[in-house]
Order: C-alpha cells, then structure tokens, then sequence
C-alpha cells in the first residue's frame, strides 16, 4: 500500500466513524428529550412514529456518509457525480456493482467502504434494537416498572432453585 492510499484511507475511515458517532450521539439525545418524563404515557401510535422518524434519521445518516465516500471518489477517481454516488451506494450497502470501477490504484477502496458499510450499519442496528426493546419493555410491563427495575429470580439451570436463591429472590421482591 503506498502512502498516497494510506493518507487518503484513513481520513475517509476517521470522517465517516465521527460522521457515524456523531450521528448517534445526536440521536441518542433527541430520544432522550422524546421520551423524557412519565415513559407509561407513551401508547403504541406514538412508539410507531418515534421509530418511523428514527429509522428515517438513521437511513438520512448512512446517505451523508455514503456522500462522504462518493465525494472522494468524484475526486479523485471518477469522471461524474453520478457514477461516484452509485459506486459509493452499491460498496457501502455490500452490493457491488460491475459496470462502474475504480482505477488500479484506488481499487482497496471499494472493499474498504464495504467493511465502513457493514460496521456502520450494525451499530444503526444496535440503536433501534435498543430502544424498540426499551418501548416494548416499558409498554408490557404491568406494574408499570422499566427493565432496568424489574427483579430476577435466582435459580439454577436443570433444577429447581435452591432454598436460599428462593428466599432472596423473594425478599428482593
């Protein structure tokens, strides 16, 4: 690898993980505000619309960083924007594409999007699956408490618990 890619890589993979953590941050406090206060009052319309709005939030996120990559690619590699922003969007979303490709030269970049792609896209994962699991804890939760409140029993695996497990869990309560 020559200097030249390895000063133009790095960048890239820095920019886009601030763009990405920067992004979650943000969205992690407007969720916070969203549900700030009484988390009971929250019915079923209003968890939909709070995840439709996030989900859009986060696809709008992994668009300014698919830009991101195809900026470069405009360039440095490629002759239009058109064809940088179809090639940045079919190797961030693994999908590849054969009738666009980069020179000799740049060609570690497409791969290397790829991998951005694929860890960015799990940790958008990882924001929704918690707070979906959030809304759905605090929604069937019949006294009312968060998960975080909730007491665990102590027992064994394969049996029954023991007395002393059975008594703190009890007392717990």
């Amino acid at each position: 690898m020559s200097i030249h890619r390895f000063g133009a890589e790095l960048p890239l993979i820095t920019l886009t993980l601030w763009l990405q953590s920067a992004g979650i941050a943000a969205l992690i406090a407007w969720v916070r505000r969203a549900l700030a206060g009484d988390m009971q009052q929250i019915g079923a319309l209003r968890s939909a619309a709070l995840i439709v709005r996030l989900t859009a939030a986060v696809v709008a996120l992994h668009g300014m960083e698919i830009l991101l990559w195809a900026c470069f690619y405009r360039w440095g590699c490629l002759p239009s924007w058109d064809s940088a922003i179809y090639f940045s969007a079919s190797s961030y979303s693994t999908l590849g594409c054969n009738d666009v490709s980069l020179p000799s030269n740049w060609r570690t970049l497409g791969p290397l999007e790829s991998i951005i792609g694929v860890l960015m896209c799990g940790i958008s994962v990882s924001l929704l699956f918690a707070i979906v699991t959030r809304l759905t804890s605090v929604m069937h939760d019949p006294r009312g408490r968060t998960a975080t409140q909730r007491p665990i029993a102590a027992t064994r695996v394969g049996g029954p618990p023991n007395s002393t497990s059975a008594r703190t869990a009890m007392s717990d309560q």
